[in-house]
């Protein structure tokens, strides 16, 4: 039985719950409800389990805050013993425009807190990543204002639709390869 970790990169606590930076937690608890499945509190994060077409699918959102998630990542990895390329981590990119997805095979962290932890912890960047545009429209400096920002009213009218797509790239990464996933859902 082939095992896939999806780790939504987030910050816990309720004045977090609709922000641009908790996009990563947004996708996974779109996916639950889809699944019909709720998080449980466990060591070091929430986690939700399906299963689909022969798969196993262990769904992580960290406790640790976004800037230490490589913690929960690296145990969540070992104990369940996934091999890094059923890796996938989704988190917010400011270099996307609202909306726009784009999955890759490895790289930098970009800028983003919660990818730099993860290399540093798993000592590679040698995983998937599901990067969520959320736009940049903000002045300079307000870096930091703009993604622990709430939605504005236009874009939470579309991230429903959004929202399906990426719980559709989700189970795509995890049955039909890396590969095809970034070909059918890059761009889209």
């Amino acid at each position: 039985m082939k095992k896939f970790l999806i780790v939504g990169l987030g910050n816990i606590g309720e004045k977090y719950n609709n922000t641009r930076h908790n996009i990563g937690f947004q996708i996974l608890d779109e996916l639950a409800k889809k699944e019909e499945i709720t998080f449980e509190s466990e060591k070091l994060g929430s986690i939700a389990k399906f299963r689909f077409k022969g798969r196993t699918f262990i769904l992580l959102k960290p406790s640790t805050y976004m800037n230490l998630s490589g913690k929960a990542v690296k145990y969540w990895l070992t104990k369940e013993n996934i091999l890094p390329e059923n890796l996938l981590v989704i988190c917010d990119d400011l270099n996307l425009p609202f909306g726009a997805i784009r999955v890759k095979a490895k790289g930098s962290d970009g800028g983003h807190n919660g990818l730099k932890d993860i290399n540093a912890v798993l000592a590679t960047q040698q995983y998937a990543r599901f990067r969520f545009g959320v736009g940049s429209e903000f002045s300079k400096g307000r870096q930091s204002d703009f993604v622990l920002g709430e939605w504005d009213l236009e874009e939470d009218k579309l991230l429903s639709e959004r929202l399906e797509q990426a719980s559709k790239l989700i189970k795509s990464f995890g049955t039909a390869g890396l590969n095809n996933t970034m070909n059918t859902f890059n761009g889209t």
